[in-house]
């Protein structure tokens, strides 16, 4: 096939390429023409007897090998070239699952017995006693009002070590496992968002983790103990005003390598100018991102130009800090990191002189806990504070004389709520174990972060929509409000997700995690001197991609057919039965990774062309997501299997997501691009769909299954239990609106059927009866009222303020003989 291919790219196709064998073929040592030539000279060349078809062999291998080495060379040369920064991007991070996906065969069983998220008795004692105590020092809406915590909050935070969380116990810090600092965060979240930022930063990209693993002895001993104890707060200075997401660009954050004029000492010269920056303008010390270069040599082997990280402290000589941006009505402290021609010591480069030009390694590695991890855990929060919460109020809230719960949109949107929350959850679950079994994965990650928060966008806006006017008036009561604002926010940070969708995931997923393409990539980039070698391995892997693509062809086509007839006479309720739930959609998700892995193989027909075709990357991220997160939802499943009410849920989440990455798959087959597109498509489509729309046989849930969801999410059950683990539920006594909605809803519910029975048997409550209908009703107009103040600002609070409408008014009725209605009549 690829001598083939390039026979047609050379113009040998068809005849011509047999008179090309036939041309070539005379000068074989038994052709006439060599023997003329001998006897020409005077040679009597001894008669030497030959195979004619060896030599014919012998001739097609030399053809074929030329055409190999055209070929490589022209996709050498169609290839973009691949900067420095991006072959060390492709060196990072590790693979694991998400390579399972690209290759067609994931495994569940393998990530059963792989990943376990579990936290050890202190990790949960902290989630129990500290985490939950400064959530009772967090008042939610003073502290948006007040753009700020407490000192005594920010005292507590320091105290007991949220900042250190994942510092190693030897440098004073908690040495906390990965899932524990997602616990904790998501907790945070589902009392205040600002918080759940402000702890974040310094358990992901801190500096403290990369001064775990990178810093120098000196830089360790100095900084570890001081972050850990919170005596510094610190952040990370990358994203400047012309980075936006492409923060590694580091345009407009340069450093020359010079020696100091007075003392001779070598350092750089920096000048930078970061917005953005997460606590900095509280932080105590910024690890800074910069572009070093280094004209003059003066790093002698020792280091490299390129991305290189930098720790200063607050007071450094030059360097600026303070300045707030207010993202949105967030209170988490956000600001600028400036500075102009800033001496900074080699000493004060994090990991010395030697990892000059290693912040690219650096960041890449941890980024994959702050966007894979931290960033989730908002999300989970999210949707722990909408299910528990607004599932409540959907029974405490009536109109018409019935709880809203009873309404089939009011069912529909909680439905939804509660699938999304439980497929975050489980994506967080095994995303934790995976980092916490040593693993970095990128593209996973960038999943995470994608997926995650947008479907916490959705799970909150699900639960505005219920809560309605109690969740847009702002106040104590209201616990949705800031959520809502706030999650635009940790869909923009770290990779805004419309460019980690439609470029970042399968960008770097084709790249890193298909089982044959990083080979043939570094194939491409040897040097003219390597050619040969070059061209083996390049010719290597291409076949073995072919060989790929045909596999999960057929596979495709055959598990299509047979995914299609096992959906189609499936029982509704098979659900029901376990096992039957987790082989039926195994099974599923095993053919929709397939037709992944097809697809995946088929971008290649694109070239050098695949990372301008942002739509087709956006729909294939859309179904490697759906994918992914349908395995940690039966991964999920598989660990929490016994809670009554989980089938029913886990099978309207798994319905959605294999309606999701079916949807992706085909609207990746009707618009592929390119020149080869419409072949690419067809190929597609009859791998993926043999029989058109009868292989697409997946469906969002049906309605009987969203009522019965809804049902398992407003009412007291197994299910609401497992979403109100790991909330903050205020202490008794305390005034707290989620709490208390919470608490209201079994004593609604006894009430309602109370009433019921009353009006079924037409006879008088009794005293008890009375009393509990009473207390019901009390609850109900207690908790549906929303804040109301006299003052909204404090200029209204001012002595003699009057607002200038009413000024207008008075002013106008100055003007008229009668002011009121009765004068006028």
């Amino acid at each position: 096939m690829l001598a083939n291919r390039a026979a047609a790219q050379a113009g040998l196709s068809g005849p011509r390429t047999a008179s090309a064998v036939r041309s070539l073929s005379v000068l074989s040592s038994n052709s006439p023409l060599a023997s003329s030539n001998n006897s020409r000279f005077g040679h009597q060349s001894p008669k030497v007897v030959t195979n004619p078809l060896f030599q014919q062999q012998r001739t097609l291998m030399g053809i074929v090998h030329a055409i190999d080495k055209r070929v490589y060379r022209w996709a050498k040369g169609v290839l973009p070239p691949i900067s420095k920064t991006e072959n060390i991007a492709l060196g990072c991070g590790t693979i694991g699952f998400d390579r399972d996906i690209f290759s067609g065969s994931p495994s569940l069983q393998h990530l059963i017995d792989t990943y376990e998220p579990k936290l050890s008795e202190e990790e949960q004692s902290y989630i129990d006693n500290q985490v939950s105590h400064l959530c009772s020092l967090l008042d939610d809406h003073e502290v948006v009002t007040n753009k700020d915590f407490s000192k005594e909050a920010w005292d507590y935070m320091r105290d007991e070590k949220f900042f250190g969380m994942k510092i190693p116990k030897e440098w004073g810090g908690l040495g906390f496992s990965t899932h524990a600092v997602s616990c904790v965060l998501a907790k945070l979240a589902t009392q205040c968002f600002d918080a759940n930022a402000t702890v974040a930063v310094p358990n992901s990209l801190g500096p403290g983790e990369l001064l775990a693993r990178y810093g120098t002895p000196d830089q360790k001993e100095y900084f570890l103990p001081r972050l850990a104890n919170g005596t510094l707060i610190p952040c990370f200075g990358l994203t400047g005003p012309h980075s936006g997401s492409d923060a590694t660009s580091l345009i407009g954050s340069d450093c020359v390598v010079q020696k100091h004029p007075e003392t001779g000492e070598l350092g750089v010269v920096a000048s930078f100018k970061k917005r953005y920056i997460t606590l900095a303008p509280v932080a105590g010390v910024v690890g800074l991102g910069l572009n070093l270069s280094d004209p003059d040599g003066l790093l002698g082997g020792t280091g490299d130009e390129g991305f290189t990280v930098a720790l200063l402290e607050r007071g450094h000589e030059g360097l600026r800090m303070g300045p707030r941006h207010i993202p949105l009505n967030a209170a988490f402290m956000n600001g600028t990191v400036e500075g102009e021609d800033v001496w900074i010591p080699m000493t004060s480069i994090l990991g010395g002189q030697e990892r000059c030009g290693f912040g690219w390694n650096m960041f890449v590695e941890c980024l994959a806990e702050g966007r894979g991890v931290s960033l989730p855990a908002g999300s989970i929060g999210a949707a722990k504070s909408v299910v528990a919460g607004v599932g409540a109020y959907s029974r405490v809230r009536k109109q018409f004389k019935v709880p809203i719960a009873e309404f089939g949109g009011i069912q529909e949107a909680m439905a939804k709520a509660g699938s999304d929350g439980l497929i975050t959850i489980a994506g967080g679950d095994v995303m934790n174990a995976i980092v916490d079994n040593h693993e970095a994965p990128m593209v996973i990650s960038s999943v995470m972060k994608q997926n995650c928060t947008e479907r916490g966008r959705r799970i909150v806006e699900y639960g505005m929509d219920v809560a309605a006017g109690s969740a847009i008036c702002r106040g104590p009561n209201n616990y949705l409000g800031n959520a809502y604002m706030s999650l635009p926010i940790a869909i923009t940070v770290e990779g805004a997700n419309i460019m980690t969708r439609s470029f970042q995931i399968i960008g770097q997923g084709l790249t890193r995690c298909h089982p044959h393409m990083s080979d043939l990539l570094k194939a491409l980039q040897l040097p003219a001197s390597e050619e040969k070698q070059a061209v083996q391995t390049f010719v290597k892997q291409f076949h073995k991609i072919v060989g790929h693509g045909v596999t999960n062809f057929f596979g495709s086509v055959a598990k299509g057919i047979g995914s299609t007839f096992s959906t189609k006479i499936r029982s509704k309720t098979a659900y029901q039965n376990g096992d039957d739930l987790l082989a039926h959609h195994e099974k599923q998700l095993l053919r929709l990774s397939n037709n992944f892995a097809l697809t995946a193989d088929l971008c290649f027909t694109l070239g050098g062309r695949l990372k301008f075709e942002e739509l087709l990357m956006g729909r294939l991220a859309d179904a490697l997501g759906a994918i992914y997160l349908g395995y940690a939802t039966l991964h999920h499943y598989h660990r929490r299997r016994g809670i009554d009410g989980l089938e029913a849920l886990t099978e309207h989440a798994m319905l959605r997501l294999e309606n999701e990455a079916q949807n992706a798959l085909y609207a990746a087959s009707e618009n592929f691009p390119g020149p080869l597109g419409p072949l690419a498509s067809t190929v597609m489509k009859m791998g993926c769909f043999p029989l058109g729309g009868l292989t697409r046989p997946y469906a969002e849930p049906g309605d009987v299954l969203t009522k019965e969801v809804s049902k398992l999410l407003t009412t007291p059950s197994e299910i609401r239990n497992m979403f109100e683990e790991g909330i903050y539920s205020a202490p008794d006594g305390t005034i707290h609106q989620m709490t208390d909605l919470i608490n209201a809803l079994p004593v609604c519910m006894e009430a309602d059927k109370v009433a019921s029975s009353l009006r079924r048997e037409k006879r008088d409550p009794t005293a008890d009866e009375a009393n509990l209908i009473a207390k019901a009703d009390a609850l109900r107009d207690a908790l549906i009222q929303v804040n109301v103040y006299e003052h909204a600002t404090a200029q209204e609070a001012q002595p003699g303020y009057t607002r200038p409408a009413l000024v207008g008014t008075e002013e106008r009725f100055a003007q008229l003989d009668k002011t009121v209605f009765r004068e006028a009549a």
